[in-house]
Order: C-alpha cells, then structure tokens, then sequence
C-alpha cells in the first residue's frame, strides 16, 4: 500500500509530478496491499497459460495449409480435445501446487526487498533487470534440467514432462509437481539477486511463461520478434530435445543457447541441422527429393517426413545408418522398404 494519502501527496515526496502511467499506478495501488498486489501473480499465470496457447490452436485449425511449412513435427497432430485435456492436467497442477505456493511465498518477496512504491522504474531499468532475470534463470535451469536427465531424476521426475514428444503451447507447464517446485527456484533467483519493483516482477512471471509457451508451442514461425534476440533457442531448438526423447543429452537451455554451446550439449543437434543442410542442398540440386520414391514426397509435409526419416537414424552421431539410407534410397527402394533394412 502506498504511504500517500493524494496525488498532490505523492508528488510532494518524490519532488516531480507523476507521469501519466505514475498516476495510474497510484489510482490503482493507493488503497491495496502489497501483499494483494503480489497476488496478481496468480491471475496472470492463469490468463497466459490459458490463452496463449489458444493462438497455436487457432492457426493450425483454421490456417493449416499456410503454416504447416513452419509446423516443426509435421506428421504429428493434436486433436482440440487432446488440447484441452493437456490444458486441464496442467490447471490441476496450478491449482494444487502453484497457486497455494504464490499465496504462502509473500514473505520471500518482502525479504528479498520487492517495491510497489513510486517512483515507477523506467524502461532502461526495467529492461536491463529482465535481462538479468533471463541470464540468470537459463544458467540455473540448464544444471537442473541436466540433473533432471540423470537416470534418478528422470524416472522419478522428469518423464512426466517428456510424454509430449511432439509439444504443444498447453504442454510448456505440463510437468510432474516436484519439478515444478524445483524449477521455480530459478525463476525467482533473478529478482533476488536484483530486486526491482513489483510491475518488474509481474513482466517477468508473464514473459517467462510466454516463451515457455513459445519454445513448446511446435511451431518456428518466422515472424517471431524473438527471432531477432541473439543467442535465443527457440521452438526449433526445443522441439528437438523433445523429439529426441528421454535419452536426450542435448539442448537443456530454457531460453538462450550459450550454455548448451559452452558445456558442449547441443553436438546433436548441430549435427541434426548439417543433416538437414545436406539434404535440402540436394534437393535444390537435383529439383525433388533425393530418393525421389517417397509416396508422399509431393504432398502435405512429405519433405519434411523424409528429412525426419534421415534425421531418426543420425541422432546417434554414427554415420554409418546415414550412409546406408542413401545408397538405399539411390537404389530406388522405397521408403516402406528403407526402414526394414536399416
């Protein structure tokens, strides 16, 4: 609750008058809480989980045949009913984990010194602390997603969330509840390592969410504003720690691709995308597919099912089923045929 009983008072002691989106702030904050305010959390969680991914669903109903070019998994398609049975699991968790966990960790936000006062920070400082909360939750989450790829963690945790091998937007928060305690100490260690105001934090909940939602929601679109921010992973990143599967041991970045590139866990992937390069430099080469006996390879995603055949034999890092597939398929044998001798 602010200590200001006006504007005029309010005004008095920062020495300035209010800017617009400051008077706003005090219309609306004046007479509440901070721990009521704090609570806006929950509300805000419960709007983008329940309406970003919604975006997803819309264009892949209504607007499949314009973006099934950008569609990660191609051949994999989720039913709405599915959709919304995911939605439903995960509002399950939120409300039995997250929402009581937002209501009784209050005291946590007054130690680590959140404000709900005036003045209103400015963008430059709102900015430069969301990079921070974004640096420092990636590097946490990298070592804890590790941990969590570890034969104990995954049994027992971490499966939970791998039984979405083609993810979905409703999927991003889809987890077992003791991992989504865990990964709720990376979340918060940004603000508590550099504390800002309240309206900081709400952003910050809000973007962390959205581009969980993003990285999960199966699609690489290209106009993406996320697109333009260096070192950003991605659906397309993400996606293929999922399609790999629980013995995956590349690609455990949250959001940015550093770490992975450091600590030397994203080789499989590097080398899933020289597959990818070899293959499309062949197929600009030669004007159509390079078995060119892919009964679907003229229609909807059938190059994209050719690419993901060759892609299912190299994760290993072996060249060998690589080579094999070629001289397979420069045989003229059949896709059907590919997949029995390999």
């Amino acid at each position: 609750m602010l200590p200001y009983a006006t504007i005029q008072d309010a005004e008095t002691a920062i020495g300035r008058s209010l800017t617009a989106a400051e008077t706003v702030w005090f219309n609306y904050s004046a007479t509440k809480s901070d721990y009521f305010l704090y609570c806006h959390n929950i509300l805000f969680l419960f709007l983008v989980f329940t309406f970003i991914p919604l975006f997803y669903i819309f264009i892949e109903m209504f607007f499949s045949k314009y973006v099934i070019a950008y569609k990660i998994q191609p051949k994999v398609k989720f039913s709405f009913a599915d959709n919304i049975k995911c939605y439903f699991d995960v509002m399950r968790t939120f409300v039995l984990v997250v929402g009581p966990l937002q209501l009784v960790s209050y005291p946590s936000i007054l130690m680590i010194g959140i404000r709900t006062s005036l003045p209103l920070p400015s963008l430059m400082e709102i900015g430069s602390q969301l990079f921070i909360y974004f640096l420092v939750e990636d590097f946490t989450n990298y070592w804890i997603h590790r941990f969590l790829h570890g034969k104990w963690g995954y049994e027992n945790i971490h499966k939970v969330h791998h039984e979405y091998t083609t993810p979905i937007g409703f999927a991003a928060p889809y987890a077992h509840w003791a991992e989504v305690l865990i990964l709720g100490i990376p979340s918060f260690l940004g603000p508590a390592m550099v504390p800002g105001h309240m309206i900081t934090f709400w952003l910050w909940i809000a973007l962390r969410q959205i581009e969980a939602i993003e990285t999960h929601s199966g699609y690489d679109l290209p106009w993406t504003l996320t697109k333009f921010i260096p070192f950003y992973g991605g659906a397309d990143y993400h996606d293929y720690h999922h399609y790999v599967g629980g013995q995956s041991q590349s690609n455990f970045a949250s959001v940015f691709t550093y770490c992975d590139y450091i600590y030397g866990t994203d080789k499989g992937y590097r080398y899933q995308k020289k597959v990818l390069r070899q293959l499309r430099d062949g197929l600009k080469t030669d004007g159509k597919p390079n078995d060119g006996s892919h009964a679907s390879a003229q229609g909807e995603g059938g190059w994209c099912e050719a690419i993901e055949f060759d892609v299912e034999y190299v994760n290993d890092h072996s060249c060998d089923n690589l080579c094999r597939v070629r001289q397979l398929r420069s045989s003229g044998a059949s896709f059907d045929t590919i997949k029995t001798k390999v």
